[in-house]
């Protein structure tokens, strides 16, 4: 006889999958979110037919967890504040952050803020528990096109306190569009310390040319 397996939504948020004990997974997934929109109500109902799942802000109580999916979708405090209210409950907890779409820009701060990876709602259930996996077993998961976006984005961090007072004066010139003859003319300097002084500047910086000097002279204010 066909075994169904039965979700339930409880008034606390909690979801639970009693099935099978065939099929049932011993270990219990929190789906962290607080308004349980309909984007996380959809997510839990198609995880709860392959695990258990619990939905709330707060963790089942009594359990350890190895697995936990924050929910970004309308979450009224910070992503960082987030995952510390997680962190709080569950220490060792692997965390993924979930979006309502590919957001490369949220799936790099959650990363850097120390979660495991990032997934969104687009994802079949199957990804999404394939993605839980890789994250328990140590594996950061990311989008794929996550480190185009970081080499595109992310500013390189330059040293800008190794330079002098003039090789600064001058690079903020080259930032400004100035030539190095007009440099040369209105810091009354000759053309050949100009240019020495951005050679220097440059190796300093570890720059390749007065475009990417520039840059980090505009990026650093």
């Amino acid at each position: 006889m066909e075994q169904h397996s039965e979700a339930k939504i409880s008034t606390n948020g909690s979801v639970t999958e009693r099935m099978d004990n065939a099929k049932m997974r011993s270990e219990l997934m929190w789906v962290c979110e607080r308004r349980r929109s309909m984007m996380v109500l959809g997510l839990v109902r198609n995880l709860s037919e392959k695990v258990q799942v619990h939905l709330g802000w707060e963790p089942p109580r009594g359990l350890r967890l190895h697995s936990v999916i924050l929910c970004c979708e309308d979450i009224m405090e910070p992503l960082s504040r987030s995952i510390e209210h997680v962190r709080s409950y569950e220490p060792q907890a692997c965390i993924l952050v979930l979006g309502p779409y590919l957001d490369l820009p949220l799936a790099w701060r959650s990363l850097r803020m120390g979660a495991r990876g990032y997934i969104h709602a687009g994802l079949e259930p199957a990804q999404i528990l394939r993605a839980v996996s890789v994250a328990v077993e140590g594996e950061l998961v990311a989008p794929r096109k996550l480190m185009e976006y970081v080499i595109e984005n992310e500013a390189p961090h330059w040293n800008l306190e190794t330079l002098s007072t003039r090789r600064r004066e001058i690079l903020d010139l080259v930032a400004e569009g100035l030539t190095n003859a007009q440099i040369s003319h209105k810091l009354f300097i000759s053309e050949s310390t100009v240019k020495q002084h951005l050679y220097t500047s440059y190796r300093l910086l570890g720059v390749a040319n007065r475009t990417e000097a520039a840059r980090a002279i505009r990026q650093a204010g």
